[in-house]
């Protein structure tokens, strides 16, 4: 059967490139059970190097394999200049992954996205990215009975096999904990609630929520805890002010103030907490990934009968890591969820060597009940596929 790996470059290519995760899991009910598709709109905003401010810094390329003239799989491959700059190597990226239980196919597209890499001068790749560090990334390779929470990859078991044999190498994983707040079992340790009425007694720090009325304050101060806080982690790339906008722009609307909090320290924001309701409860019943024409009323009416989220962001500036915020951040949303009747969140992603989130999770009684995996490996001269 023959197989060829194409560039997407017309609106067109690019819309079928949009519609194969749909194609590909078309008649296989086991991956409908737990997969809740995107919303196509905010696959197309990831996908937009004319929009999205994420390319004023970045390329991008998109193919698309065929066999038989059925497409089987896709892949972007993406320059991603300001992490280069910021982490002074020559790293490139592929993303939007999704590909049939086909290695050639598999093979192909990663030989094709390394092609495009290697003309740009670079030379790894690493992977997926949708499009960076900074948005979901990762195959899922642990934890596909759970039903994927909002803004985190599922896909189909097998894809850690097909980037593997494709001669890529693990490099990172990535965590998501379950926090049962509904489950009388579960209980936070005694000492958080302590060393949270220490915090805020005893160390000049107070608490509130963000004020979405002072929007475009409260966003400077959340862009400047974001870029401290997560400087030091793995793959990290600071995000400009225009990007980090245009991000958080996409989750207003979801945002919940009681649930997003900011940490000061002598009048100082000093870390930021934010737990988005999950609306993939949503998704689920938006099978084709339209807002319209009943998507965005789904939304409207369901939004404020989610009972449970993610927690999507938690930082804190280095000089304030020893001041007992993450015990403040967790005792409070937990006594909020409990009041508000919720099911529970779940943290994530989390790198796996991240000590200072793990280590406290895991105090809690907690254990990873998600896994995503990061692969590299080196481009070697001679990649198949488009070049240009």
């Amino acid at each position: 059967m023959s197989l060829r790996v194409l560039p997407a470059e017309s609106r067109r290519d690019r819309e079928r490139f949009i519609d194969l995760p749909w194609l590909l899991r078309r008649g296989d009910p086991d991956a409908w059970k737990n997969w809740i598709p995107p919303l196509r709109t905010q696959v197309r905003d990831l996908l937009d190097d004319g929009e999205n401010p994420f390319y004023r810094n970045a390329s991008r390329r998109l193919f698309v394999a065929w066999r038989d003239g059925v497409p089987v799989g896709r892949i972007a491959a993406i320059e991603n200049r300001e992490h280069n700059r910021f982490h002074r190597d020559r790293v490139g990226f592929f993303g939007f992954f999704d590909c049939a239980p086909d290695p050639e196919a598999a093979t192909a597209l990663l030989d094709a996205a390394r092609g495009w890499l290697i003309a740009r001068g670079l030379d790894r790749i690493r992977g997926p990215m949708n499009p960076s560090t900074n948005h979901d990334c990762g195959v899922l390779v642990r934890g596909f009975r759970h039903p994927p929470t909002f803004l985190t990859p599922w896909n189909p078991r097998g894809y850690g096999e097909l980037l593997e044999e494709a001669g890529l190498e693990p490099t990172q994983d990535l965590l998501a904990y379950w926090i049962p707040v509904s489950d009388p079992r579960f209980q936070l340790p005694p000492r958080f609630e302590a060393q949270a009425l220490r915090a805020r007694e005893r160390q000049g720090m107070s608490f509130r929520d963000v004020d979405l009325r002072r929007w475009e304050k409260e966003l400077d101060l959340c862009w400047e805890i974001y870029n401290e806080a997560w400087e030091p982690n793995w793959g990290f790339v600071p995000l400009t002010r225009e990007e980090f906008e245009y991000t958080a722009g996409d989750m207003k609307s979801l945002i919940y103030p009681e649930f997003a909090f900011i940490a000061e320290v002598e009048g100082e924001a000093a870390g930021f907490m934010l737990i988005l309701p999950d609306l993939n409860h949503i998704l689920k019943g938006i099978p084709d990934g339209r807002l319209f024409p009943t998507g965005l009323l789904r939304i409207l009416l369901g939004r404020r009968k989610l009972r449970s989220g993610r927690v999507i962001a938690l930082g804190v500036k280095e000089r304030y890591r020893s001041r007992s915020i993450f015990p403040l951040f967790a005792h409070e949303a937990f006594r909020r969820g409990q009041a508000m009747g919720a099911l529970g969140a779940e943290a994530s992603w989390i790198l796996e060597d991240n000590d200072s989130i793990n280590r406290p999770l895991r105090a809690m009684g907690l254990r990873p009940h998600r896994r995503w995996r990061i692969f590299e490996g080196p481009l070697e001269p001679g990649g198949a596929g488009e070049a240009a």
